[in-house]
């Protein structure tokens, strides 16, 4: 635009436009003395929207928004319908003989469990404590949430990612020099990340550049190992484990999830979302491994005993999920909870595919099933949200060694072994929500009903 200054001269300013706009919540406000049950029924609907949008912010799967909006309108004498998506919402709140509808959306997805305890807290507590607060307080409360930052810096989510990966990979039948390995590339390329979120890179765009720059780091380390230990050029496999901590883990599950309860919408959406995230990964990780020529092999064998190997799997099961859950923002005491939960779930999953003839995918669901079943007694204990404790201790059971194969084969125009792969990651991915399916209908009797 153009604009004079005091002397006349005219100079042209450049206005930075934003793609999703700013909503003004304080723009709704019309009384700020005005009791919450006494407003009007923009100002109560308002609340009832920035509580779905927020809850939607934080990653959890429509159900869980959907509840949470219930419960505000029916605290605000309020009928309440809405159509939940990914990144978007649409709702109409009902009172005697109007209405009021509203469409709100994000700029972009993404996980935080920290913030997802709060804004359940809140919700829950709504009811109990909104007659004596005004609509002003209540947008006031839900500031302090919207504007909360993270628990944790780049360089702390590069090292959750790093213990994540160098756990995950160890699971997956690697040794130390994998761990060492994926432990920096990992490290690296999610602080590499991290600081590309800070500024709002586009999601595939930050996806892409740091699983290259994890795959380099992997590749650096790897060839140090190689010129100065002579370590084996089969260690070259675990490079899959650098780039483990892009998996979408909670779009996946979440989508099973919604479409188990016939949210269809938003379970295509989440779905739609993970795929995409995972195929780029994938695709990316391909292209550094044809340049470098790394070939996905198998893992050269430990040679540990079957007891060695259990003892071991729970502190590596635990540091894994741990570490994905600082990812996912959660505060350290719901990490650990987390931890545990899947130090048993991961381990049990493990120890019947190589004790029993159970398939994986069938060990998958009792694995999930189990993690479901803890998770709904810690939140009964703590109130911890199920979601926050469920998602990260089953995401590393998320085949994506096998999806790396897949794409790998399928890449390089061995079509047979690449779908043979994908089914069997397929299997896995749709039993592990099943799982946790289960567990909520035998425990939660609100969601085996429809109504």
């Amino acid at each position: 635009m153009k604009k004079a200054d005091e002397d006349g001269t005219v100079k042209k300013y450049r206005i930075s436009q934003r793609h999703h706009m700013t909503i003004h919540w304080k723009d709704f406000i019309i009384n700020d003395n005005v009791l919450v049950k006494d407003a009007s029924l923009k100002e109560r609907s308002s609340i009832v929207g920035r509580v779905g949008i927020l809850m939607l912010s934080c990653g959890t799967g429509a159900w869980r928004v959907r509840e949470a909006m219930n419960k505000v309108s029916r605290a605000l004498k309020l009928t309440c319908s809405a159509d939940i998506g990914l990144i978007s919402l649409e709702f109409t709140c009902f009172d005697d003989e109007r209405s009021y509808t509203q469409v709100l959306s994000l700029p972009n997805t993404g996980v935080n469990t920290d913030k997802l305890n709060d804004m359940e807290h809140f919700v829950n507590n709504f009811e109990t404590t909104s007659f004596s607060l005004t609509v002003k307080q209540v947008h006031l409360a839900l500031d302090d949430i919207q504007r909360k930052t993270g628990n944790y810096s780049p360089i702390i989510a590069g090292m959750a990612a790093a213990l994540a990966c160098s756990s995950f990979i160890f699971l997956l039948g690697g040794g130390v020099p994998e761990m060492i390995c994926s432990f920096v590339g990992a490290g690296i390329g999610n602080w590499a990340r991290s600081k590309m979120n800070a500024k709002h890179v586009t999601t595939l765009i930050s996806i892409a550049v740091s699983v290259a720059i994890a795959c380099l780091a992997y590749l650096c380390v790897f060839t140090f190992f190689k010129v100065f230990f002579q370590i084996l050029i089969q260690h070259e496999a675990g490079y899959i484990g650098a780039m483990l901590f892009v998996i979408p883990g909670f779009p996946f599950i979440t989508s099973i999830l919604d479409i188990s309860k016939l949210d269809m919408r938003s379970g295509l959406e989440r779905l739609a979302y993970a795929i995409m995230i995972t195929l780029v990964a994938a695709l990316i990780g391909w292209l550094v491994a044809l340049m470098v020529h790394f070939r996905p092999s198998d893992f050269l064998t430990l040679g540990l005993s079957p007891m060695i190997l259990f003892l071991l799997r729970i502190p590596a099961s635990f540091c894994g999920v741990f570490g994905f859950s600082i990812m996912f923002n959660s505060s350290l005491k719901m990490a650990t909870a987390a931890g545990c939960i899947g130090a048993v779930a991961n381990t049990l999953r493990l120890e019947l595919v190589d004790l029993t003839a159970i398939p994986p995918s069938t060990a998958a669901f009792l694995g999930a099933l189990v993690a479901g079943l803890i998770a709904s007694a810690i939140n009964h204990y703590n109130g911890y949200p199920r979601i926050s404790l469920t998602v990260p201790s089953i995401v590393i059971m998320v085949p994506g060694l096998y999806i790396y194969r897949a794409v790998y084969n399928i890449g390089s125009n061995a079509i047979g072994v690449g779908a043979l792969w994908l089914t069997k990651a397929v299997m896995i991915i749709v039993f592990l929500p099943l799982g946790l399916f289960v567990a909520r209908v035998l425990l939660d009797k609100d969601w085996r009903h429809f109504n």
